[in-house]
């Protein structure tokens, strides 16, 4: 069983920085994508990054391309979200997912993290 641990979330002022982290751990070979959602109050579910490690492709949402950065640290399988020159709009609860490349970035991963909330004010 893949569990997925966020942390990092917090509150920040317009203009600021925060990390996000995402512990993995049952992870198995098909579990070559790595993503990272965000659900903002009363809008839908959007993917903000995705990275398909064995591929080696990024995505970025326009909203956020320049500002946010993916990374994943090989030795423990942890994934990072760099969010910078944050704005009120990127708030939101924040969740990781892991599965293949292609079902992360059609938004059907096969395992989520329980989220971690991002508060920027204005």
């Amino acid at each position: 069983e893949v569990q997925l641990v966020e942390a990092g979330g917090g509150l920040v002022q317009a203009g600021g920085s925060l990390i996000l982290s995402c512990s993995a751990s049952g992870l198995t070979g098909d579990d070559d994508g790595i993503g990272w959602f965000r659900r903002a109050p009363e809008k839908p579910r959007e993917a903000v990054s995705c990275l398909n490690v064995s591929a080696g492709g990024t995505y970025y949402a326009d909203s956020v391309k320049g500002r946010f950065t993916i990374a994943r640290a090989n030795a423990n399988d942890t994934t990072y979200l760099y969010l910078d020159s944050l704005k009120p709009e990127d708030t939101g609860v924040y969740y990781c997912a892991r599965g293949s490349g292609p079902d992360v970035l059609a938004g059907t991963p096969r395992s989520w993290g329980q989220g971690t909330q991002v508060t920027v004010s204005s």
